[in-house]
């Protein structure tokens, strides 16, 4: 699929369950932070320390980051980096695909290690990633389905002709 080619919504219920997993990614890592940005940009959602930045701004450089560096795969002859790992002096943060769509961004210091974040976040991408393609399809059949809203634009003209 390619990216930002179908609208997609949340339910309350999608929600609860991509929170319940970053939270026990979290919980299992010892991570600060995880978040999730579409690829256009867009903060999806925010779990654990918030954070002392503009999670907006961060949100649209982490989607150029992944973009940018979609480019460099390509140029060495690879299709993509489903991963990207940042590494500091105190913060590290680790980038993963999720079904094509999504980053998951991991924010970590000192109190856990690369290793271990690695480990857990593929388990938690393979989560999400069964999440995300089961809400990807619903929005999708809800756009092929023109009877869903038929005869909304004439109940509106009632309303307001």
């Amino acid at each position: 699929m390619a990216v930002g080619s179908a609208s997609w919504s949340f339910t309350e219920e999608d929600f609860g369950a991509i929170t319940r997993a970053l939270q026990k990614f979290l919980g299992e890592t010892n991570a600060r932070c995880a978040l999730l940005v579409d690829r256009s940009g867009q903060l999806v959602a925010t779990v654990g320390e918030q954070p002392t930045f503009d999670p907006t701004a961060f949100a649209t450089l982490t989607a150029a980051d992944f973009s940018a560096n979609d480019q460099l795969a390509q140029l060495i002859g690879e299709t993509d980096f489903n991963s990207l790992f940042h590494q500091g002096e105190k913060e590290s943060m680790y980038l993963a695909d999720v079904a094509r769509r999504v980053i998951l961004v991991a924010l970590f210091d000192n109190r856990t290690t690369l290793g271990l974040v690695r480990l857990k976040i593929k388990d938690t991408v393979s989560e999400l990633t069964k999440l995300f393609h089961e809400v990807f399809q619903r929005g999708k059949s809800a756009t092929q389905q023109p009877g869903l809203l038929a005869g909304a634009d004439d109940e509106i003209d009632q309303l307001f002709g």
